[in-house]
């Protein structure tokens, strides 16, 4: 059986991997995005395992809330990225600039 720590050191292991994608990336927002995702996830599974070694689930059940608002800021997140592409013709960090107003 796997014990928690090895969910645990998974979780710590993805969410160091995403940690590292925002410093090493940050040029292209679709990556800066998808590494703010695999930080959810990386809790998310830090959620699970503690929530079923200790016979709960309120872990579970927020987990399900935590999907629901990544699934919604994900949505939102790329419908600005389709925007700014329209309107710049790149979706660079560094061409953002222009939006300060």
């Amino acid at each position: 059986m796997i014990a928690l720590s090895d969910y645990l050191i998974l979780g710590a292991l993805l969410f160091s991997l995403s940690i590292a994608g925002v410093f090493i990336n940050r040029k292209n927002i679709i990556i800066l995005l998808m590494c703010i995702e695999l930080m959810l996830l990386a809790v998310n599974l830090n959620f699970i395992a503690f929530s079923y070694f200790a016979n709960d689930m309120a872990g579970q059940v927020f987990v399900f809330f935590i999907l629901t608002v990544a699934a919604a800021e994900a949505a939102i997140g790329l419908a600005i990225l389709v925007v700014l592409f329209r309107n710049l013709n790149t979706i660079s960090v560094a061409e953002l600039n222009t939006l300060k107003g």
